[in-house]
């Protein structure tokens, strides 16, 4: 299988394109010769099958060929809202919940977080993030790479979403909280899901959300969501509520 490099640019068939520098150097530590196959994405839907013309000490420049309509896309658009884990399992909250479907990733700072990210430092970790999303669909084939939304507290974040968007709108998606507490049956709140196209679920930090930070987010509609009686640490829960909206598609 050829290569899978993600350029971030609008791509058309039948140009020439010089590399930018990250997928240069990903095409020269592969040692590939003019002639070598790639498939190239930018992000806005399908992949397009190239051939290296040329290779540089620092240029590659290759030949943009036909584009192939392809969608790997969940039909559920799913926004994770995440309590931000710390140390390096951020990183890996990104790169798998690329691989498995994610349309965006909001990163949150909540009372109980232990990541607490701030100016250009969080600048900075959303930059790293969005390069890891870029990787994981280079790797898992997708052809659309999620956004990974500025950091933002819990609280600001909740008064920026649209007021009038309540569970099941069209607009907006359902809104769901993974919760211990109160909760609905998980088949029936993702059938509403499903219905409307599109999903908001906030994932709580390593702390857990605090009884006035989950009844904030119950009043900005979201309905709480249990993954069973089993406490997931923060890193596992979005995954697996993603794993599970991948399979469940796959059986519709």
């Amino acid at each position: 299988m050829p290569p899978r490099l993600y350029i971030d640019q609008p791509l058309r068939t039948d140009s020439h394109l010089v590399l930018p520098p990250g997928a240069a150097r990903h095409v020269q530590v592969l040692r590939l010769q003019p002639g070598a196959p790639l498939t190239l994405f930018d992000g806005a839907g399908g992949e397009w099958q190239a051939l290296v013309t040329t290779m540089g000490r620092s240029d590659v420049t290759v030949q943009v060929g036909a584009h192939a309509e392809v969608n790997r896309e969940l039909a559920l658009q799913v926004t994770i809202a995440l309590g931000m884990p710390a140390n390096e399992r951020m990183d890996g909250v990104v790169e798998k919940a690329t691989e498995l479907g994610v349309a965006a990733i909001q990163p949150l700072m909540c009372e109980r977080s232990v990541l607490r990210l701030q100016g250009d430092r969080a600048t900075k970790k959303v930059a790293h993030w969005q390069g890891v999303a870029q990787a994981a669909c280079e790797q898992s084939g997708r052809t659309r790479v999620p956004r990974i939304e500025p950091v933002r507290t819990l609280a600001e974040w909740l008064r920026g979403l649209p007021a009038d968007a309540a569970p099941g709108d069209a607009g907006a998606g359902a809104r769901f909280v993974l919760s211990l507490r109160d909760v609905q049956p998980l088949y029936a709140s993702l059938d509403a899901a499903s219905a409307c196209g599109a999903l908001i679920c906030v994932s709580d930090p390593e702390g857990g959300l605090t009884d006035a930070e989950e009844a904030q987010a119950r009043r900005a509609g979201f309905v709480p969501l249990s993954l069973g009686p089993r406490v997931l640490r923060a890193d596992t829960a979005p995954l697996a509520l993603l794993a599970h909206l991948a399979l469940r598609a796959l059986a519709a």
